[in-house]
C-alpha cells in the first residue's frame, strides 16, 4: 500500500511513501503540498499510484535529489490511522558495471579472466545486453553478452600483451554529453581493473581459473589450474608435481599435491584437483598452488575464495506443520551433533521487524572472529626477509658510446604470490624477481638516476621488513570485508478462544541426548501472526551450531480483532471495536458479540443486527460505546461465529467454513483510578508468646481518597528474606534503567544464594530463578562498562561520559562474589580492579572520578574519605587480603581520616557507619568497638528498635504523598552499622545479636511490599545485612507458628508457618478499607507480617516542592482537524533545593489515555547532553537525569492518538529524585482536544 505526497523547499525536494501491511482503505497523495489524490487500498491492503513527475523537475542541478516519502493511512472501522515516512533517491546513473571476480595478475600466454556484473539504478540485474571489453594498452576488443543474472564471463588471450600492467575496461553504452550545465546527463559507469604482470626468468606460468560466487560447505570442490611451462629447463623430467595449501583463519587448513605428466618439452594446458569444503574455511578461504622447476624457480599463484558462513555443529529446526490455527498443538523438532545444549527462541514477527539488526546470524557471528581473511601491508611489518643480490650491469661499448643498462623490470615476482596470501616463505629457490645494482656516480656525490627506474631503490636494501597478512599458525590481522548475506497438520477446531498474545513464545535451554534430535509438544499461541523459530546450540566436539531461521504462520480462514486502549481513567468512555476478517475466497455469514459484564456497560453503536455478511477478503467492524464501571483488570470477550444460513450475502449463498467456525477472544482493559497512587506499608516481627497476645491494626484513609480506590492485603512470611525471594527481579517500584539500577537486579541474588545455602534452605527452584538472574544481570551489566574496565552509570555514550569510581566498586565486589554461582570473566575483574589501583593517591585514598548521583555520599569528612571507605569495603567483601597492595594502603588512608574524625565536633554518622564495617572486615576489632560506642551515643532508640538518621536532616513527611518509610541513607548507614555489629571475630555476641535484633526491627518495618527499600543502594546494604543477620540467628527444628487475622465483623484467617512454609508467601485480601483487625501469633518462633495499603488521591500542591515543573501541550487549541492526534508535549524543570544540585532525578511522564508517545522524538531527547537515557515503558515515558540544577531545563516530545476516549481525564507528570524519593512534584496536563472534537470533524 502506498500514499504519496510533496512539498517543496528551496534547495530540497520531498516525496512521500510508506509500506503497510494491513487491511487499509483510504490513502491520500499530497503533490507540492496539495492533495493529490484519496484512494481505497484493494483486499491485500495495496494501491498503487501513478505521479507525474514533470512538476518535480527531476533533470535539473542545484537540488537534494531526494523524493522523500509522507504517508496517511486510516484503517477502514477501526478508524486507526498510521503514518509513514520513506525516501528514494534520484540519480542520473542508470546503469553500473562492477567486476564481482577478477585476477590480480596476468600471465603471458594464459588466459585473463574476470566476471562483471551490470545493473541498472535500482541494482537490479540487466540481462541479455552486450558489454564491450578493451585493454587500453593494446588494441584489443572484446563483446560479450550478459546472462539471466547480469553477469558476464570473460576470458582475455594475453599471448601479444608486452607491458608490465594492462587496464582492463568494460562498457555498456557511453554516457550522454549535454551542453547545459544546468541539466543532469545520463550517465553509465564503467567497470575498470589493473593488473601487473608475473615475473618469471623462463616465462613458466600457473594460473587459477576463477571461482566465481560463494561456495557452499560440504561440497566437493574441483579447481582447475592453467599452466604454461618452458620445455627446456624440464630437462629430462617425466612429471612434475604441484603443491597446493588452503589457508583460513589465520592457519593452514588443509594442502595436499597434484602430480602432472609430461609428454613433451613445450607445455601448455590444464589440469584440475578437488577438495572437500570444510566448515572451518568459512568465511574466507586463501588457496594458494606452487611447483618448483628444476633450475630452482618457484612458479605459484593464488586465489580467494567466498565460502559460506557455515558451521560444523548443523542445526536443523522445523515444525511439524507450516500453518497451524491458534491454541492447536503442534511439535517442534531440533537436530543438531550429539550432546548438544541448544536454545531454543520463538517470536513474533513484529519483534524482529523492530530490530532485524540485532538478530544473531552466522553473518553475526562470523564478523566476530579476529581473523576472518588475509590482508597484506607489503612494506613495514614484523618479518625481516634477506635482501636478494643485485646483479652487477656491465657497461656496453658501442660505436665508442658507453651504455649503462637500465632498470626495465616491473613486473610483480612470486614473491609477491605467496605475501599476498599471507604467509611467509623460508626457501633458496628463486622467488624474486632481479635488479641492478646502482652503478658508481662519476663524480662525487652526485647520483645518477634513470627515468624508468622502479619505484623502490635499484640497489642492494639489505634486510626488507616485509608485513603478510598472518603467519602461519594464526597471528590477528586485519579483518577482511566482508560482502553482506542474508543470510503442524490443520485441526478441526470448531470453537476457538484467544487470551494469549505473548511476543515471545518459546525462550528455552535443551539438552540433546547421543542422537542429537529432541521433539517438543508445544501449544501454538493465539496470535494471527507469522512466529520466527531459531536454535543455537554448543556441542564439546563440533562447537557452534546456529539454525536457519523458520516460520510457524498461525491462521484461521476468519477471525475477531478487538481495538482497545492499553488503559483508560474511571470516568472515561470509549468505543470498542470488534472486526471481523474473511480471508475465505467466499462470502460467510457471522454474528458478532459482546459478553455482557458488570464491569463495564456496552451500548451498540449502529443498528444491533443478528447477523452480517462478510466476503472473501473483506472486513466488518462492529462497535460498541464502553463505559467501564469498575476499577482493576476488565476483560473484554466478543465472539465472532460462522452461521449456516440461507440468507443471500448479495447473490450469493453464504458459504459455512468446514474449520475455525467459532472464534472468541479475550482481551484485559486496565481501568485506573483518578488521581495517583499512595502507598502504606506496614511490616511487623511477631513473636509467639504464652500470653497469645494480639496487636491491633487500624487502616486509615485521608479525607481526600479517592472512592473505590483503596484496597490492603496481609502477607505472612516465616523467613526474614520470604518478600525479597518471591520478588529479586522486581524489589523496587521504580525503574531499572542504568548501570546502577541494573545492579539491584544482580546483587541481592548472591546474599539470597548464600544465605540459603548457609541455612540449608536452598531449593532447585530457587537456585535456578536466581542463578539465571544472576546471568541476565551479569550480560546487561557490561553494556555499562568502558573500554579501560571502568563502569558508568549510563555506560560510555560514545565517549562523553568517564568512569564512575563508586560504580565501579560497587560492581567489581558484586562480579568477584557472584563467580562461586556463576562464569564471570576474570578479565572483568582483573581490568576493573587495575583501572581502580589507577585511582588511588599516594596517601591511600582514592580519587573520585564520575559524578556521585546520591549527594548523601558526600557526608562525613569529605567526600575522599567516604568514597575510599566504601571501596575499601568493596575490596575486602571480594575478598582481597588485607594484605593486598591497594588494600593495605586504603586502610592507611582510613585509619588517618578516622583520627580526623574522631577529633572533629561534626556528627559523621555515615562515614562512621562505613569505617566501622570496613575496619570490622579489616579484623581490627579495636577500632570497630571504637567506632560502634561512637555511633551507639548517636543512635535513635523507639520503643524496641534502634537505627540511625543524617544529623541535621530533618523528616519533612508529606502528609500528601508519603509513604511514610526512612529516607534511604538513613536506611543505608544503619545497614552499615548491622554490618559492623555481626562483623565481630570469631563470632557476634549475645550483646552484639541483641542490638542487630532491634535494629533489624526497624529495617523491617521500612521495606516495600516487594521486600526492597527506597532506591539501590539502601536494597543491596540492607538485603545483606539481613541475610547476615537472618544466618546468625537461624534455627531449625522449631514447632509451627500460627498467625490469625480477625476484624471486628465476620471476617477471620488463620495462617500456619512450618518448616516446610517457612519460604512460602502467605498472602489475603483485607475486605473492609478503613477498618479495624486484631492480629496475634501462637505456637512458637517468629513471623514477619506485612501489610500494604494502597489508594489514589487527587494531586495538589501543598508546601514547597523541591522542583519546578510546568508542563503543558502544544498547539493549545484545536483549530485544524488533525490536533487532537499528534501533540507536543513541552515541559520545562529546574531543582529548587537546599543542594546546588539534585541527585539523579527521573521525570514520569503517564500517557493521557489512548495515546502513545512517537518513539522516534522520545529518543532523540538522549542526544540532549543534560537528558542520559529515555525509557518507553507500557502507557509512560521515562527520563532520566544525572542531575538538575536551579537552571531551568526545556525538553519536548510527541504524542499521537492510537485510540479515540471521550472524557478525558487529566494525566500526570513526576518529577522525583531516586536517592530521596520523598523529594518529588507532580503535576497534570491533558490534551487540547477530547474525542468528541474528532467525531465533530470527521
Amino acid at each position: 500500500m502506498t500514499e504519496m505526497g510533496q512539498t517543496f523547499r528551496r534547495e530540497r525536494r520531498k516525496l512521500r511513501l510508506a509500506m503497510i501491511d494491513a487491511m487499509i482503505n483510504e490513502q491520500t497523495l499530497y503533490r507540492l503540498g496539495e492533495k493529490i489524490s484519496t484512494k481505497k487500498a484493494d483486499n491485500e491492503g495495496c494501491f498503487t499510484q501513478l505521479v507525474n513527475a514533470k512538476s518535480f523537475q527531476l533533470r535539473q542541478k542545484g537540488y537534494e535529489n531526494t523524493l522523500q516519502v509522507e504517508a496517511k493511512v486510516r484503517e477502514e472501522g477501526t478508524g486507526l490511522e498510521l503514518t509513514g515516512h520513506g525516501s528514494s533517491e534520484i540519480t542520473n546513473t542508470l546503469s553500473k558495471l562492477k567486476f564481482t571476480k577478477v585476477d590480480s595478475h596476468y600471465r603471458r600466454g594464459l588466459p585473463f579472466f574476470g566476471q562483471v556484473l551490470l545493473v541498472d539504478d535500482k541494482d537490479q540485474p540487466i540481462p541479455n545486453e552486450t558489454v564491450v571489453v578493451n585493454v587500453d594498452t593494446f588494441t584489443y576488443n572484446a563483446r560479450f553478452t550478459t546472462n539471466e543474472h547480469g553477469l558476464v564471463n570473460i576470458s582475455i588471450d594475453t599471448s601479444n600483451f608486452t607491458s608490465s600492467f594492462i587496464s582492463v575496461r568494460v562498457i555498456y553504452k557511453q554516457s550522454s554529453n549535454c551542453f547545459d550545465s544546468r541539466w543532469l546527463e545520463e550517465f553509465h559507469l564503467p567497470a575498470t581493473h589493473t593488473a601487473r604482470h608475473i615475473f618469471s626468468p623462463s616465462k613458466s606460468y600457473i594460473q587459477f581459473e576463477p571461482v566465481a560466487g560463494t561456495v557452499t560447505c560440504g561440497q566437493t570442490l574441483e579447481i582447475r589450474v592453467h599452466y604454461i611451462l618452458n620445455g627446456q629447463i624440464l630437462t629430462d623430467e617425466r612429471e612434475l608435481t604441484f603443491y597446493y595449501l588452503i589457508k583460513a583463519r589465520g592457519s593452514i587448513a588443509q594442502s595436499g599435491t597434484h602430480v602432472l605428466s609430461i609428454k613433451q618439452r613445450a607445455l601448455k594446458g590444464v589440469f584440475s584437483f578437488s577438495f572437500r569444503v570444510e566448515s572451518n574455511f568459512a568465511p574466507i578461504a586463501q588457496l594458494l598452488v606452487y611447483t618448483i622447476l628444476p633450475n630452482g624457480e618457484v612458479v605459484a599463484d593464488t586465489e580467494k575464495l567466498d565460502i559460506e558462513n557455515c558451521f560444523a555443529n548443523e542445526v536443523n529446526l522445523s515444525f511439524s506443520s507450516a500453518q497451524g490455527l491458534p491454541a492447536s498443538n503442534t511439535s517442534l523438532r531440533v537436530t543438531a551433533a550429539p550432546y548438544s545444549l541448544c536454545g531454543l527462541r520463538a517470536v513474533d514477527q513484529s519483534v524482529l521487524l523492530m530490530n532485524p539488526e540485532a538478530e544473531l546470524s552466522p553473518q553475526s557471528v562470523y564478523n566476530l572472529l579476529s581473523v576472518k581473511g588475509i590482508f597484506s601491508m607489503g612494506y613495514g611489518g614484523p618479518m625481516n626477509e634477506d635482501g636478494e643480490k643485485c646483479i652487477n650491469a656491465e657497461d656496453i661499448t658501442h660505436n665508442g658510446v658507453i651504455y649503462t643498462p637500465k632498470q626495465l623490470i616491473s613486473d610483480d615476482d612470486v614473491y609477491s604470490i605467496f605475501e599476498s596470501a599471507g604467509l611467509s616463505i623460508f626457501t633458496n629457490s628463486k622467488i624474486h624477481k632481479p635488479y641492478f645494482c646502482q652503478p658508481l656516480s662519476p663524480y662525487p656525490a652526485m647520483p645518477v638516476t634513470y627515468a624508468n627506474a622502479p619505484a623502490h631503490p635499484a640497489g642492494p636494501p639489505g634486510p626488507i621488513q616485509r608485513m603478510v597478512g598472518a603467519p602461519v599458525g594464526g597471528a590477528a590481522m586485519l579483518p577482511y570485508p566482508l560482502n553482506e548475506r542474508d543470510d503442524s497438520s490443520a485441526m478441526k477446531v470448531k470453537e476457538t478462544i484467544r487470551k494469549y498474545f505473548p511476543e515471545t513464545w518459546i525462550w528455552e535451554l535443551i539438552p540433546l541426548d547421543i542422537s542429537g534430535r529432541r521433539e517438543l509438544a508445544i501449544q501454538v499461541p493465539d496470535t494471527i501472526t507469522e512466529w520466527k523459530a531459531s536454535a543455537l546450540c554448543l556441542s564439546e566436539t563440533a562447537g557452534l551450531g546456529l539454525s536457519p531461521t523458520i516460520s510457524l504462520t498461525v491462521f484461521q480462514p476468519f477471525f475477531l480483532e478487538l481495538t482497545l486502549p492499553y488503559s483508560v481513567v474511571r470516568g472515561e468512555a470509549f468505543t470498542l471495536k470488534a472486526t471481523v476478517f474473511n480471508y475465505l475466497s467466499h462470502c460467510i455469514r457471522v454474528s458478532v458479540q459482546l459478553e455482557a459484564s458488570s464491569a463495564f456497560l456496552a451500548i451498540p453503536v449502529e443498528k444491533n443486527e443478528e447477523s452480517h455478511c462478510v466476503c472473501g477478503n473483506k472486513q466488518k467492524t462492529v462497535s460498541w460505546a464502553v463505559s467501564p464501571k469498575s476499577l482493576g483488570e476488565v476483560n473484554f470477550t466478543a465472539t465472532a461465529e460462522a452461521l449456516q444460513s440461507q440468507e443471500l450475502c448479495g447473490s450469493e449463498v453464504p458459504h459455512f467454513p468446514a474449520l475455525g467456525q467459532k472464534d472468541t477472544v479475550i482481551k484485559p482493559l486496565l481501568v485506573e483510578p483518578e488521581g495517583i497512587e499512595r502507598e502504606e506499608t506496614f511490616n511487623t516481627l511477631l513473636c509467639a508468646s504464652e500470653t497469645g497476645e494480639s496487636e491491633k491494626l487500624s487502616l486509615k484513609l485521608p479525607s481526600n481518597v479517592v472512592e473505590g480506590s483503596a484496597r490492603a492485603t496481609y502477607a505472612v512470611l516465616g523467613d526474614i528474606l520470604g518478600s525479597a525471594m518471591q520478588n529479586l527481579q522486581n524489589l523496587l517500584q521504580m525503574p531499572y534503567g542504568c548501570g546502577e539500577q541494573n545492579m539491584v537486579l544482580f546483587t541481592p541474588n548472591i546474599y539470597v544464594l548464600n544465605y540459603l545455602n548457609e541455612t540449608g534452605q536452598l531449593t532447585e527452584k530457587i537456585k535456578s530463578k536466581a542463578i539465571s538472574y544472576l546471568i541476565s544481570g551479569y550480560q546487561r551489566q557490561l553494556n555499562y562498562k568502558h573500554s579501560d574496565g571502568s563502569y558508568s552509570t549510563f555506560g560510555d555514550r560514545g565517549g562523553r561520559s568517564q568512569g564512575n569510581t563508586w560504580l565501579t566498586a560497587f560492581v567489581l565486589k558484586s562480579f568477584s562474589q557472584a563467580q562461586s554461582h556463576i562464569f564471570v570473566e576474570d578479565s572483568h575483574i582483573r581490568d576493573s580492579l587495575t583501572w581502580l589501583s589507577q585511582k588511588q593517591k599516594e596517601n591511600g585514598c582514592f580519587q573520585r572520578s564520575g559524578s556521585l548521583l546520591n549527594n548523601a555520599i558526600k557526608g562525613g569528612v569529605d567526600d575522599e574519605v567516604t568514597l575510599s571507605a566504601y571501596i575499601t569495603i568493596g575490596l575486602l567483601e571480594m575478598p582481597l587480603l588485607v594484605t593486598h597492595p591497594v588494600v593495605r594502603n586504603a586502610l592507611f588512608c582510613l585509619e588517618r581520616a578516622w583520627q580526623s574524625a574522631s577529633e572533629a565536633q561534626e556528627s559523621l554518622v555515615y562515614t562512621k557507619a562505613l569505617l566501622a564495617y570496613a575496619f570490622a572486615l579489616a579484623g581490627d576489632q579495636a577500632k570497630r568497638k571504637e567506632l560502634l560506642e561512637s555511633l551507639d551515643k548517636e543512635a535513635v532508640r523507639e520503643e524496641d528498635s534502634i537505627h540511625w538518621q543524617r544529623p541535621g536532616k530533618s523528616r519533612e513527611v508529606n502528609e500528601l504523598y508519603s509513604p511514610h518509610r526512612a529516607p534511604s541513607v538513613d536506611v543505608e548507614m544503619t545497614s552499615y552499622c548491622l554490618l559492623a555489629y555481626l562483623t565481630a571475630q570469631p563470632a557476634p555476641s549475645s550483646e552484639d545479636l541483641s542490638v542487630a535484633t532491634k535494629i533489624v526491627r526497624w529495617l523491617t518495618k521500612q521495606q516495600n511490599p516487594n521486600g526492597g527499600f527506597s532506591s539501590t543502594q539502601d536494597t543491596v546494604v540492607a538485603l545483606q545485612a539481613l541475610s547476615r543477620y537472618g544466618a546468625a540467628t537461624f534455627t531449625k527444628g522449631e514447632k509451627a507458628a500460627t498467625v490469625t487475622i480477625k476484624s471486628a465483623e465476620t471476617f477471620s484467617e488463620e495462617f500456619r508457618v512450618d518448616e516446610a512454609k517457612r519460604l512460602l508467601l502467605q498472602e489475603v485480601a483485607l475486605p473492609k478499607i478503613p477498618g479495624e483487625y486484631n492480629t496475634g501469633v501462637s505456637g512458637s518462633g517468629c513471623v514477619y507480617v506485612q501489610t500494604s495499603l494502597r489508594y489514589n488521591i487527587l494531586p495538589k500542591k501543598e508546601g514547597k516542592a523541591p522542583f519546578t515543573l510546568k508542563v503543558e501541550t502544544l498547539p493549545k487549541g484545536c483549530d485544524k482537524v488533525s490536533t487532537h492526534r499528534k501533540v507536543q508535549i513541552h515541559i520545562n524543570i529546574s531543582y529548587t533545593g537546599e543542594r546546588p544540585s539534585s541527585n539523579m532525578v527521573i521525570v514520569d511522564v503517564k500517557m493521557v489515555s489512548g495515546f502513545i508517545p512517537v518513539k522516534s522524538s522520545v529518543r532523540k531527547l538522549q542526544e540532549m547532553a543534560q537528558i542520559q537515557r529515555t525509557e518507553v515503558n507500557a502507557n509512560h515515558v521515562l527520563i532520566y537525569f544525572e542531575e538538575l540544577t536551579h537552571q531551568i531545563l526545556s525538553f519536548s516530545f510527541s504524542v499521537e492518538q492510537d485510540i479515540a476516549v471521550k472524557n478525558l481525564k487529566p494525566a500526570t507528570v513526576k518529577a522525583y529524585d531516586y536517592y530521596e524519593t520523598e523529594e518529588f512534584t507532580i503535576e497534570e496536563y491533558i490534551v487540547p482536544c477530547s474525542a468528541e472534537s474528532e467525531h465533530r470533524n470527521d
